[in-house]
């Protein structure tokens, strides 16, 4: 026997004995089953078991030790475990209950090796319904569940005697709840991302309660401290003490009771041992939605009929005329044909419904819009370029890249009052400016440089700096973004506005020169914008950061203003789609041939091809905020903004393939990062200009990224010209020049109908 030969053999025999010490595992753990399994004592061929069907679309009772080591006994339905049934991975993760196609769907039971259990319902692979989560270290869980994170009303006891009953979402306590302390202790009232930020009330033991605002756990603003002889203090409260004021009121039976009691005590005393639990607690190696089935196909002995899928093609559960093992995702296995979900061939490289080896979505005709021929795949696009051109030293706006540099390291570097959310009127004072001279030699207040003189203008600087606190932005990270090491990078070509827009090097921030016009709107909506964005922490309209202006001084004195904005396409997923939906037609196609198409290339409302699927809470939210964003708009008389939107597929495979199969997209916010399914959609010939195409079935796994951009038109006298002159020429509907409310309805509805709740089995 060769070497090669030898090792071969070692590995098939470390295989048989891994299978063979999986099975008795298995059998120690499993039992018996009510739905009952092969004869223990013998060894199961996968490829041929004696409870096979007698005809297709049987479902039957196998008994499956796969040459990976795993272990599965239960219901089977042609190549999926489909009803009741146990499965057992080679690193000691279990589970029991119920299938649907491959995937854990109803109730079970999933197990980890460390001892922590899941019990409750599963949806589509995710632990999803109502549910109960006991930890290894003896925290427990019991309630709802939205894709593998606590999300609704649930109670968590954790090991060490705390309690917290309330509200959660997207893992972390949100909304009304009450946490009970062991030491007797509780709070009730507002919690916001894991922590006590709101109005509430704490109880000590000793009867002693605070009654007001939180902040980081912490009392925050208005707020009364009570003793349980009726004494009270009432105050603004701060861990500052420069903003701590209040009134003491002594009680009527003591009045010398607590005189020199110090509020810093209440920081410093009362609270002290009062920490909430980490509200991640244990973390867990792998999640039920990431686990992968491995799954026989083999045709040997097989008489099953082909199945054939709504565009003639093979469909899955066909056995092909060889052996392979297939790895599936939990997740995402097993959707199907005729059911309008996603179809796989199993052993095969021919794919319905995901993307194959070579890159290309499922054919569907699609003959309403040229650039899809009838009967041919849709590709991806090509992988595109990374976006824009460094500015580099011989760049002709290099030059105003340092200054733009220059300025944002002064301004936020600035030294300015302690940044309280409640701002007073006068911050958003139009004339609220700061113009800064940067001569080359430097300054007192400013450094040497090798650019020309400019003067430098921050717009309302209070009110930009409390934005970028409430969306948790660290003036050290911002700076480094924009103004470290790294060059910007200027986008190929102006938008259609004229902007310029530039990128940062990590992609964090963009920033778009903007008119004099669109800073005046800006300026006279920025209180409302302050107010919504605060109110609204799942507001989808785009967040702003800074709003500024350079001076060119010389020959021509020019100026240059521009707005830094957060990039919704920043992550670590590549973007393959990209859609700029407003819900008019006219103009409102690529004109760009298929072969220019890229990565990064936008399309336009009339190349949609797809409806957008969410999860039943978060399309209800969705909705929920999409209506709010839409009022604060067209009460701010904005029109003309756009749903920007970015698709990354999840299931790509061969050398496209982007992420590892069974990959968690990690944390889940509206708008961003989330889990959804898109399905196919089809303009026919004579509705060639149709907003929506028909739905034809065929879905496909993704991870979105969208929000609302282009906020700074306002209905002035230069739209309303644009309207009357097109309602000549045009459908009056379909131009986007429209009066805000109308625009805002027609938004709206265009929105809630290439958007639905994701009904799946």
């Amino acid at each position: 026997m060769s070497k090669e030969q030898s090792s071969v053999a070692k590995a098939w025999e470390a295989t048989i004995r891994k299978t063979q010490a999986a099975r008795r595992r298995a059998n120690s753990i499993f039992g018996t089953m009510s739905i009952g399994h092969a004869d223990d004592d013998n060894e199961v061929d996968p490829e041929h078991n004696n409870n096979k069907p007698a005809s297709l679309g049987e479902t039957y009772l196998a008994d499956k030790i796969l040459p990976n080591g795993d272990y599965y006994t239960g219901q089977w339905y042609e190549n999926f475990p489909n009803g009741l049934g146990k499965y057992l991975w080679t690193d000691g993760c279990m589970y029991v209950g119920e299938w649907h196609r491959g995937k854990t769907m109803g109730k079970g039971r999933f197990s980890w090796p460390s001892g922590a259990t899941y019990e409750g319902e599963f949806k589509s692979g995710f632990m999803d319904g109502i549910g109960t989560y006991t930890g290894s270290n003896g925290d427990t869980y019991r309630g709802q569940w939205v894709m593998n994170l606590k999300h609704g009303h649930g109670v968590k006891s954790y090991a060490n005697g705390d309690c917290y009953d309330g509200e959660w979402r997207c893992g972390m306590q949100e909304g009304q709840g009450k946490y009970n302390w062991k030491n007797g202790n509780y709070y009730i009232g507002e919690w916001r991302k894991g922590g006590i930020c709101g109005k509430g009330t704490f109880v000590w033991s000793n009867g002693n309660t605070y009654d007001g605002y939180w902040e980081d756990g912490m009392p925050k603003g208005n707020g009364t401290f009570k003793w349980p002889d009726d004494s009270f203090y009432v105050g603004n409260w701060s861990k500052d003490p420069n903003e701590q004021n209040g009134t003491y009121f002594p009680s009527e039976t003591s009045p010398e009771e607590n005189q020199d009691w110090d509020p810093r005590s209440v920081y410093d005393v009362d609270l002290s041992g009062c920490e909430v639990n980490d509200v991640d607690g244990e973390k867990l190696s792998v999640l039920p939605s990431q686990k992968r089935l491995a799954m026989w196909s083999s045709s040997k002995n097989d008489d099953k009929a082909r199945r054939m899928s709504v565009d003639g093609r093979v469909s899955v559960g066909i056995e092909r005329p060889f052996d392979k093992l297939q790895i599936w995702d939990n997740a995402t296995a097993g959707a199907v044909t005729g059911d309008g979900c996603d179809v796989n061939v199993v052993g095969d490289r021919e794919n319905v419904g995901r993307i194959s080896d070579g890159g290309d979505l499922l054919a569907s005709v699609d003959d309403g819009n040229p650039k899809w021929s009838p009967l041919q795949p849709l590709k991806l696009p090509r992988p595109g370029k990374r976006q824009g051109e460094t500015i580099s030293k011989d760049h002709k706006n290099y030059e105003l890249m340092l200054n733009l540099q220059l300025g944002i390291r002064h301004s936020v570097a600035r030294p300015g009052p302690a940044a309280s959310l409640d701002l007073k009127a006068s911050a958003f004072d139009p004339k609220e400016k700061v113009w800064t001279k940067f001569p080359p030699e430097g300054s007192k207040h400013t450094p040497p440089h090798p650019s020309g003189e400019f003067k430098w203008k921050d717009y309302c600087p209070l009110v930009f700096r409390t934005l970028r606190k409430l969306f948790k932005v660290d003036s050290a990270d911002y700076m480094l973004s924009i103004c470290g090491n790294d060059a910007l990078r200027e986008l190929s070509s102006p938008g259609k506005s004229g902007s310029f827009f530039y990128l940062t090097n990590d992609d964090r921030y963009m920033i778009k020169t903007i008119k004099k016009s669109e800073v005046k709107v800006l300026i006279r909506m920025l209180p409302a914008y302050y107010n919504h964005v605060r109110a609204h922490e799942n507001t989808l309209v785009i967040k702003f950061f800074g709003l500024h202006c350079v001076k060119l001084t010389g020959p021509i004195q020019r100026k240059v203003r521009f707005i830094i904005m957060g990039n919704l396409f920043c992550s670590e997923f590549t973007i393959h789609r990209r859609y700029d939906l407003k819900g008019s037609s006219l103009g409102r196609l690529t004109d760009k041939p298929e072969a220019e198409i890229d990565e990064t290339t936008i399309l336009k409302d009339l190349d949609l091809n797809f409806i957008f699927k969410l999860q039943k809470s978060w399309f209800q939210e969705f909705c929920r905020q999409i209506d709010r964003d839409c009022d604060f708009l067209e009460q701010e008389r904005i029109m003309d903004y756009s749903l920007l939107v970015g698709l990354h597929f999840r299931q790509v495979s061969g050398d496209r393939e982007l992420i590892p199969c069974g990959a968690d997209p990690g944390y889940i916010r509206l708008g961003g990062n989330m889990p959804a399914r898109v399905e196919r959609t089809v303009r026919r010939g004579e509705f060639e200009l149709q907003l929506i195409g028909e739905p034809t079935g065929e879905c496909y796994e993704v991870i979105m990224f969208f929000g609302i951009i282009d906020i700074l038109q306002d209905y002035d006298i230069t739209k309303k010209l644009e309207h009357a002159y097109k309602s000549i020429q045009y459908d009056p509907t379909s131009i986007s020049a429209v009066d805000p409310r109308q625009y805002s309805k027609r938004f709206r509805d265009f929105i809630f109908n290439v958007f639905s709740e994701d009904i799946q089995l």
